[in-house]
C-alpha cells in the first residue's frame, strides 16, 4: 500500500465513509436542483458551492477507490498465503502418515526428501542421524543428487552450534556470522536438531548459496522446524522398535542371542543345509564349577566372567556362526557349513581361550564342550541338540575342561575315513 494514500481504518470504517459520501452526493444534487429554481446572484452562489462539493466528492471517491483496490489486493494476498499454508499442512500431514510406515533410517530419509523437495524446492538438504555410539552423526540422505552437492559424510556433535545450543542455528559465511566448523564457507545453512522424548536423534540441514541467505533461511524456519519435529518422532519410534527387537533376541547380560532366537536360527540353518547338502554342527558349552564361583566370588564376579567368556567366543568365530545363551552358564554355538571334525577343532580352540581367562582373573576358569553334527551324528533338529548335550554330559563325566564328540551314525564315516577311501580308490586305478 502506498504511503501517500490516506488510511480509513478497517473495512467497516471504509463502508461508513462510503455511506456518508453517498449522502453528501444526494445533498449536492438537491442543492443544484434548488439553485435551478432561483434567479440572480443566489443561484450562481449555490451553483458554485455545488460544483465545489462535487469536485471534493470526486477526489474523495478516487481515494476511496484506491483504498478499496488496496484492500482487495491485501485480501488476495492473504488468500494466497492461506492456500499455501493449507497445502503445506496437507503435505506435512501426508509426510507424518508416511513416516508411520518407515522401518529404517533410509525410509525416513526418502520420505523427508520427497516432502522437502515440494515444500522447499530452492533449498538443498541433508539428514544426519547419530550412530550407535552417539559420538558422531552420519549422513543418511541428501538432496539433490549430483557432483555439485557433496555434504560432509559425518559431523562431530562438538563442532555443531545447533547441537550445542539445542536449537536451530543459521550459518551464513557471507554475512560473517558464527559458523559451525563443518560449514564449507560457500552455502548458508539452517541446522535444526531433531529432538523427541528428551533425546536428540539427528540433525536436519537446509542450505542455499545466496548473498541474502540469512533472510531466506529465516523465512522457512517454521517449515524446517515442522519437518524436523515430524522426522524426530519417526526416528524415536524406529529406535524404540530396534531396542525392543534387540531385547527380544538378545540376552541382556552377555549380549548373546537368547534361546528363542537360537531355536529359530537352528531350524533355518538346518533347512539351508538340507537344501544345499552342506554339513552343520552344534556345540554345547558349560562353564565348569560356575555355581562354586558364584558362591565364593559373588554373582558380580560370575557375571563378569560370563560376559568375558561370551566375548571370547564371539571374537573367535565367524560372523555367520550363532552364539547363544541356552540358560544359566550353558551356551550353544551353531556352526553352519561345518563338519564334525572342524567343529571339534573349533571347540578345542574355544576351550583353550576360555582357560586362558583364568590368568586374568587369578582363578581357574574352564569349560566343557559337547559336539554334534548333521548328518554325521544327527538326522535333524530333533536330535542334534540332544546329542550335543549328551556329549557335553560325557565331557563332564570325563573330568571337565575337555571336548567330547557325539557318536557317529552308522554309514557316516568321518573326513579322515573318507580320505582313506579316496586314497585307496586312487591306488587301485
Amino acid at each position: 500500500m502506498s504511503e501517500t494514500q490516506p488510511s480509513f481504518g478497517d473495512g467497516a470504517a471504509l463502508h461508513r465513509f462510503r455511506r456518508l459520501l453517498w449522502i453528501g452526493q444526494c445533498g449536492t444534487a438537491l442543492l443544484l436542483l434548488f439553485a435551478l429554481t432561483l434567479d440572480g446572484p443566489g443561484a450562481t452562489v449555490l451553483t458554485l458551492v455545488g460544483a465545489a462539493l462535487m469536485l471534493a466528492q470526486f477526489a474523495m471517491s478516487r481515494l476511496i477507490a484506491g483504498r478499496s483496490l488496496a484492500l482487495i489486493a491485501e485480501h488476495a494476498r492473504l488468500l494466497r498465503e492461506a492456500e499455501e499454508s493449507r497445502q503445506q499442512i496437507e503435505q506435512l500431514f501426508a509426510m507424518t502418515d508416511m513416516l508411520q510406515s518407515a522401518q529404517n533410517h533410509e525410509d525416513v530419509g526418502a520420505i523427508l526428501e520427497a516432502t522437502a523437495v515440494h515444500l522447499l524446492p530452492q533449498f538443498r538438504g541433508g539428514l544426519y542421524i547419530f550412530n550407535n555410539s552417539n559420538d558422531r552423526l552420519d549422513l543418511v540422505r541428501h538432496w539433490p543428487q549430483g557432483p555439485d552437492c557433496d555434504p560432509a559424510p559425518a559431523l562431530v556433535p562438538g563442532n555443531c552450534w545447533a547441537l550445542k545450543r539445542g536449537k536451530a542455528h543459521i550459518n551464513d559465511p557471507v554475512k560473517g556470522t558464527l559458523c559451525c566448523q563443518h560449514n564449507n564457507g560457500v552455502f548458508s545453512t539452517l541446522e535444526v536438531p531433531m529432538v523427541a522424548r528428551g533425546k536428540v536423534h539427528g540433525l536436519l540441514m537446509l542450505a542455499i548459496a545466496s548473498d541474502n541467505g540469512t533472510a531466506q533461511l529465516q523465512a522457512v524456519r517454521r517449515i524446517a522446524r515442522a519437518l524436523a519435529d515430524s522426522v524426530s518422532l519417526a526416528l524415536a519410534n524406529i529406535g524404540l522398535q530396534e531396542k525392543l527387537r534387540t531385547q527380544s533376541l538378545r540376552d541382556p547380560l552377555t549380549g548373546l542371542y537368547n534361546r528363542r532366537y537360537m531355536e529359530d536360527a537352528l531350524d533355518r540353518y538346518i533347512s539351508l543345509a538340507e537344501r544345499d547338502g552342506s554339513p552343520l554342527a552344534v556345540v554345547m558349552v558349560d562353564l565348569d564349577h560356575f555355581k562354586k564361583l558364584n558362591d565364593t566370588q559373588g554373582h558380580a564376579k560370575g557375571d563378569a566372567v560370563l560376559r568375558e567368556v561370551a566375548a571370547q567366543m564371539v571374537g573367535s568365530l565367524r560372523p555367520a556362526d550363532v552364539v547363544a545363551r541356552y540358560g544359566g552358564e550353558e551356551l550353544v554355538v551353531i556352526l553352519p557349513n561345518c563338519g564334525l571334525e572342524d567343529a571339534r577343532l573349533k571347540a578345542e580352540m574355544l576351550r583353550a581361550r576360555i582357560e586362558s581367562l583364568g590368568a586374568v582373573h587369578t582363578m581357574p576358569i574352564t569349560a566343557s564342550f559337547g559336539v554334534a553334527a548333521i548328518p554325521e551324528t544327527a538326522k535333524g533338529a530333533s536330535d542334534v541338540v540332544a546329542l550335543a548335550d549328551g556329549a557335553l554330559y560325557a565331557a563332564k563325566q570325563a573330568g571337565r575342561n575337555t571336548v567330547m564328540v557325539a557318536t557317529r551314525r552308522a554309514g557316516k564315516p568321518g573326513r579322515a575315513a573318507k580320505a582313506d577311501v579316496k586314497a585307496a580308490l586312487s591306488a587301485v586305478s
